[in-house]
């Protein structure tokens, strides 16, 4: 269906989209269950206790197929757990990607280890694992796989490579909990998975993060890190942490709050349901946009077996040549206005950002990506193609948690509508290059 007879909105025409939405977007879904859940641990003043952060992680490691898993205050905890747990240290390479949340890169500088960039595919906005294999060197010793904005990185590929140059995988599921890489769970594949369960993510539980594994020494060594009260000799299988016991090893603190764990363990017997109905309604919304000039779906094929878990953080893929090079800006604010959520860009390149080549953090008298090592520490501009440019090439969309099809076909309208008219918008379009900001919560 075209649209050409209807003004676009930001030209004074109307809009596309009417009406109150929020029940499309409302998220996390927090239910009378969860509230009691959290008001019981926090009537027993047992925000600080134990016993209902082991009942998730048992709970957790049984739904996610692992042997263990442990639960943090964080995300970000939990990779650094994850780093510690597979024997980073001074001088070590990780490799990494580059435009992505700051929790996936940052905390190998805490082990003074040096973040490798390898650049990314533009199609599913993971790390290309040919380029992945281009930056190992004797100094690599592992790999942070995203699984970015719920796309599965290419772990057949990614272990084979690691296995070959013994680089142990770490995978970061925060944008893709429960999700498929061909039928096996993601966070499955690697050494050990660490993700955000932070309340904007597809699995909501507040502020928190998960760790799981099938190795024990890794989880050994991630509990004798930062968790205290658990590392206890008599129990430990890891014989060398044994004379250790007791004490975190990296002065830590990073264990879930107890009420946090308590949501968690709510959250998570609806959780495959309400994600199945989250790929419903973003299958259907990109469905009603097939064929559509200047867009793609950024979006697995689930005929085999892969799919994007609960779809954090919805993006698509823009293809300006198709719309006579408009601008990733103007088709954003054209779209915006039309009434969907619609902004360019991702995340913006780390290894461009002064910090990963500029700044002393821990006052080595030299920028800290590279104390303890001899490599240069800044990237060239154009030293990671597909990274630099993917931020005129993507786009946010909105994220539906309810398949509601009438609703859902007015957003699509809105992408279509201008689309379809991108003439209209070429005078006065400024080129904007795009979009991507380092984001700070």
């Amino acid at each position: 269906m075209l649209y050409t007879m209807e003004k676009l909105a930001i030209l004074g025409g109307p809009g596309s989209v009417a009406g109150d939405d929020r029940d499309l977007f409302a998220w996390p879904i927090v239910t009378k269950e969860d509230e009691e859940a959290v008001l019981d641990v926090i009537r027993r003043g047992a925000m600080s206790a134990l016993d209902v952060t082991l009942a998730f992680e048992d709970e957790f490691k049984k739904w996610q197929g692992a042997k263990y898993a442990l639960g943090y205050n964080s995300g970000t905890s939990a990779i650094h757990g994850a780093l510690f747990g597979c024997k980073i240290g001074r001088g070590d390479e990780v490799v990494c990607i580059s435009p992505v949340y700051w929790a996936s890169v940052l905390p190998v500088f805490s082990f003074g280890a040096v973040p490798v960039f390898a650049d990314i595919l533009p199609n599913t906005l993971c790390i290309d694992p040919a380029d992945f294999e281009r930056k190992i060197t004797p100094k690599t010793k592992a790999v942070i796989a995203v699984h970015n904005f719920a796309y599965p990185a290419e772990m057949d590929e990614i272990t084979a490579i690691a296995k070959k140059y013994n680089v142990k995988v770490i995978e970061d599921v925060s944008h893709a909990q429960g999700g498929l890489y061909k039928n096996k769970k993601l966070g499955t594949f690697g050494d050990v998975a660490a993700m955000s369960l932070m309340s904007g993510k597809s699995l909501a539980c507040g502020e928190a993060g998960m760790l799981t594994t099938d190795d024990t020494e890794i989880y050994e060594r991630a509990l004798a890190y930062g968790h205290y009260e658990r590392n206890d000799a008599k129990k430990l299988q890891t014989g060398y942490l044994r004379e250790f016991a007791g004490l975190p090893l990296g002065g830590h603190k990073q264990r879930m709050h107890q009420a946090s764990s308590a949501m968690g363990r709510v959250q998570l017997r609806s959780y495959d349901e309400r994600a199945a109905e989250i790929r419903r309604a973003m299958n259907y919304f990109w469905d009603c946009l097939e064929g559509v000039p200047g867009i793609r779906a950024h979006r697995t094929d689930e005929s085999k077996g892969s799919t994007m878990g609960g779809w954090y953080a919805a993006h698509g893929l823009y293809v300006p040549e198709e719309l006579d090079n408009l601008s990733i800006g103007r088709f954003c604010r054209a779209v915006a206005a039309e009434g969907a959520l619609c902004s360019p860009g991702i995340n913006a390149p780390l290894h461009l950002h002064p910090l990963l080549f500029n700044c002393d953090v821990y006052g080595d008298k030299k920028p800290t990506r590279t104390a303890f090592s001899e490599r240069d520490p800044k990237d060239p501009e154009g030293s990671l193609p597909a990274s630099e440019a993917v931020n005129s090439r993507t786009y946010y969309v909105p994220w539906f948690k309810k398949y509601k099809p009438d609703q859902i076909e007015k957003y699509a309208k809105a992408f279509r509508k201008v689309c379809e008219n991108f003439g209209e918008l070429t005078e006065g379009d400024e080129k904007n290059p795009g979009g991507g900001r380092y984001f700070s919560f």
